[in-house]
């Protein structure tokens, strides 16, 4: 195909994937504000606030540590999935329209432009037909794995760069002298790597060991010539001494920086997958098995959810075209990557065995005993996908009899898997006083307001109170990840303070507390701790009437502005 006629077709391919994540979120679309996905709206009140906050650097902020939330110890952000890169990008996005529109426009153009990347890595760089290519794309992006993480989990979705990456690395392994191209190219890579980090470090970390395994199982099938070696060695060296230099200072600042914290939050054995788990249909696909949510920890985690006809499909291709080493590096990276995500434990229909799984090997190792098991399969999506566009490739264009059969397999495989409009509930808008700006009148640019009751990892709600104001206030606890287990190791959140505690026992209870003396000394101390400038409680919080009683108690009468209760700190 000449080349003047490959980008109608390209764009064509890129605007179908764009479709198909529209339709995929059009749930989210009529209101983003007053939406939430239904299956992790925790998580979705973090991101928003995630990205107000990278609209803070547009102000001359920069800070990677801030106190903007868990005021007034802070959080350090390359300790959370904080979507940096992604922030930055769109936060012209979320000046004009607010955090809750830039999260939608994540949620669909992560999955677009995945598809995209990958496939134009196919048709353009491995030279596949534009239908295996776009096969080979559709499935790296909307996998049920991908489409489970799209519940809020962005920073795992955000793999648009890992095809530019895996581009670098193909492009050095076909040279066969060192020379300009291969100094361009591993510094691109290198830049790719640091840019990928600020993106999303989890899916940079699934890249590098997905790639060093294809490439050890690649170089023992295929033995490719000595003369490649070299170049290919620079390039990478060149690639990692440039990641270094521009990730040295985040990387310290990420474990050893002010409120960085030791080890990881989740349990392994909890997200780990399930072996009836890679043959069952996701609950969240049009043929999907609701029975199957039981299998794993929970929607945003249906990674290994490939069914058993695209595994049986996946498996034929396999054989059919052993004698090409990509495809054998593909698949037998995948089911190395299948091995890890089963965990320290095998678990066999939710019941867990005293067989030990690969991944038990590399416990307590830094970076693993921060991973999750579960998602080594998310890496595995692109490997099956190059399976799934070899395969299509081959028999459209190198057989008569197959050209027609081989397709309608494997669409016939996919067909069950493909995704269902994700579930969306409705949610409190936020009050006028944080989007209208009243909060001006009660706090100065970056002082604390404290919402009634505070938010926390069971309801961060309340941060999106601040997230509506481009994060200019502060808020004390949150949904976060900080140095608060025991030795200082990572936990979720931090433990409450008195008035806290108080606070939430009322909205559990809905009854309003009797206020003792000790209680409002106890008050101007945590006060004094968040540097508190007002307590603030919205009207439409089903506990408002035991909420508000008590806050009188503790600073007397409140005011009452637009569509909350207001009370100075003394």
């Amino acid at each position: 195909m000449q080349v003047r006629r490959r980008w109608p077709v390209d764009a064509a391919a890129g605007l179908l994937f764009a479709l198909a994540a529209a339709l995929l979120t059009h749930r989210l679309w009529p209101g983003p504000a007053g939406r939430a996905l239904a299956l992790n709206p925790s998580d979705q009140a973090l991101d928003e606030w995630f990205l107000a906050y990278a609209t803070r650097a547009y102000r001359g902020d920069f800070s990677l540590v801030t106190g903007m939330l868990n005021a007034p110890e802070g959080v350090n952000l390359l300790s959370n999935a904080s979507l940096i890169g992604m922030g930055l990008l769109l936060a012209p996005v979320t000046l004009a329209f607010g955090a809750p529109v830039t999260f939608s426009v994540l949620v669909a153009g992560n999955l677009a432009a995945t598809g995209t990347g990958w496939y134009l890595l196919f048709a353009r760089t491995l030279g596949v037909h534009r239908a295996g290519a776009l096969i080979g794309g559709a499935f790296a992006a909307f996998a049920p794995g991908m489409v489970s993480q799209s519940n809020a989990h962005l920073h795992m979705t955000a793999a648009w760069l890992v095809p530019p990456i895996v581009w670098c690395v193909v492009r050095l392994a076909h040279q066969t002298a060192a020379g300009p191209r291969t100094v361009r190219t591993g510094l691109l890579l290198g830049a790719l790597v640091a840019a990928q980090f600020f993106v999303g470090e989890e899916v940079l970390f699934l890249t590098a060991v997905t790639l060093a395994l294809f490439t050890v199982v690649f170089v023992a099938h295929a033995r490719p010539s000595p003369r490649v070696a070299a170049p290919f060695v620079l390039g990478l060296g060149l690639a990692a001494g440039l990641a270094a230099v521009l990730l040295a200072y985040p990387l310290w600042l990420q474990f050893h920086g002010p409120q960085s914290a030791d080890g990881g939050v989740f349990l392994p054995s909890y997200f780990s997958a399930d072996l009836y788990g890679f043959t069952a249909i996701s609950p969240l696909s049009l043929a999907g098995d609701d029975g199957a949510a039981r299998l794993v920890s929970g929607p945003a985690e249906y990674t290994t959810f490939f069914g058993a006809p695209l595994l049986l499909v996946v498996l034929g291709a396999t054989v059919w075209m052993w004698r090409r080493p990509a495809v054998v590096a593909s698949a037998v990276t995948a089911v190395v990557l299948f091995l890890l995500a089963l965990g320290p434990f095998v678990v066999v229909d939710a019941e867990a065995t005293a067989q030990r799984g690969p991944f038990s090997l590399l416990s307590g190792l830094p970076v693993i005993e921060s991973a999750l098991p579960t998602r080594f399969a998310l890496a595995a999506i692109p490997l099956l996908a190059v399976i799934l566009a070899r395969v299509v490739d081959a028999a459209i264009t190198q057989t008569e009899t197959l050209r027609l059969l081989v397709p309608v397999a494997v669409v016939a495989a996919l067909v069950p898997l493909a995704p269902a409009p994700l579930p969306v509930v409705d949610r409190a808008p936020v009050p006028a006083f944080f989007t209208d700006g009243f909060w001006r009148v009660y706090a100065p640019e970056d002082g604390v307001v404290v919402p009634v009751p505070l938010p926390d990892p069971r309801d961060p709600d309340a941060m999106r109170w601040a997230a509506a104001t481009g994060a200019r206030i502060a808020t004390p606890q949150g949904w976060f990840i900080g140095p608060y287990g025991k030795d200082g190791a990572a936990a979720v959140g931090v433990y409450p303070r008195p008035t806290s505690q108080l606070l939430q026992r009322v909205a559990r209870s809905g009854a309003a507390a009797t206020v003792t003396d000790k209680d409002r000394q106890t008050l101007h101390k945590d006060i004094a701790y968040w540097r508190a400038a007002a307590f603030v409680l919205d009207v439409r919080h089903p506990q408002a009437g035991a909420l508000r009683q008590t806050m009188d108690g503790l600073l007397g009468p409140g005011e009452r502005v637009e569509d909350v209760w207001v009370w100075r700190a003394p």
